[in-house]
């Protein structure tokens, strides 16, 4: 993303944008998790659109889409990009507790609530 925005502020985005293109697939993950400015929501979504149906994009959320608003703050931009997201795609909905949490938990020491020692490998 920061790229891209140097990209941008440079006016230099079309080619920045060709440079991703080299890849066969982009993975963004945790979309949402953090609160982006508009400039990143921006050359978020203009990166969406010029992917789309030309390359693949993985994207990994904990928000569903009705709450992507939160994401791309304008209504329009958000319809426009999960339009975008959702045509040819498969999506994958996982519901259940975290894998990271469980995991937190069975690493207790016993008796304690106290995490043991990472272990080296």
């Amino acid at each position: 993303m920061q790229e891209l925005l140097a990209a941008k502020r440079d006016l230099d985005l079309p080619r920045a944008l060709r440079r991703l293109d080299l890849f066969d697939v982009v993975i963004l993950d945790d979309i949402g998790y953090v609160q982006q400015s508009p400039d990143e929501i921006e050359v978020l979504f203009t990166f969406l659109a010029e992917r789309y149906e030309r390359r693949s994009v993985v994207i990994t959320s904990n928000l569903v889409f009705s709450e992507w608003d939160r994401i791309f703050k304008n209504p329009m931009t958000t319809a426009a990009a999960i339009d975008r997201l959702v045509h040819h795609s498969v999506i994958l909905e996982f519901t259940g507790p975290s894998f990271r949490s469980d995991k937190a938990k069975t690493d207790k020491t016993p008796g304690t609530d106290k995490p043991t020692k990472a272990k080296a490998k």
